[in-house]
């Protein structure tokens, strides 16, 4: 079964302004794959669109064998909850908790999140934020007391915490020096390895295309031009 599967998607914000037009994207099983185009090309409301934050306004986006836009907005949350991790652009990282409460937070609101961790919490959230490269040391921390960097690895480990089927990652690293960069995303694989999850990462950055399994330019596949 594919992960993702779009038919026929038309989205936009508004009824004057149509952003997205895709005939067709299908991602299989632990697939890496690489979305790119430039800022303003729609790449984020995609994801919107696959994590069941919003909906199309005609055809069909399944994930996981669920068609989203048959759920509530409730239980599109609950679904996303259990089954998606999400890295944002801008991290959403929440400052008045520390660093291991932050990463723990999925598990506070899925059931099937928590099964899958299936340990000890602690002890899990210290694993994935040293696999990520940051000592356990930052644990107790507050997460304004990090650097950008260091939150990203946070908001990875948030992310991945009870192996989600699907991760989305929506430029986490466009904040990030290249050395950093390429650290980053090849812990991030390793990661998604070890659950097994399928990975759909969004980027304006083409230098990230050996990284993946596969690339799509979103221009290749939305019909759209020109208006975003």
């Amino acid at each position: 079964m594919a992960i993702i599967k779009i038919n026929n998607l038309t989205f936009g914000w508004n009824r004057d302004s149509r952003v997205l037009d895709i005939p067709s994207l299908v991602i299989q099983p632990c697939e890496k794959v690489l979305i790119k185009g430039p800022s303003g090309s729609g790449k984020s409301s995609l994801l919107s669109l696959l994590a069941g934050i919003t909906v199309p306004d005609d055809g069909s986006v399944c994930v996981l064998g669920q068609e989203m836009a048959s759920l509530s907005a409730s239980d599109r949350d609950t679904f996303r909850a259990n089954h998606i991790g999400y890295i944002f652009q801008q991290f959403n990282l929440l400052p008045y908790l520390s660093v291991a409460e932050n990463i723990l937070l999925p598990l506070r609101f899925s059931a099937t999140r928590r099964q899958q961790a299936n340990g000890d919490t602690a002890d899990i959230a210290r694993r994935l934020i040293v696999a990520l490269g940051l000592p356990e040391t930052l644990l107790s921390r507050p997460v304004t007391a990090l650097s950008i960097g260091q939150q990203q690895r946070v908001a990875a480990a948030r992310a991945l915490i009870g192996g989600p089927e699907l991760l989305i990652a929506d430029e986490p690293t466009s904040a990030l020096d290249t050395d950093t960069r390429q650290q980053f995303i090849d812990l991030l694989m390793g990661e998604c390895d070890r659950a097994g999850s399928t990975l759909v990462f969004v980027s304006h950055d083409p230098a990230l295309t050996p990284c993946f399994d596969r690339t799509i330019a979103l221009s290749d596949i939305n019909r759209v031009r020109g208006q975003q």
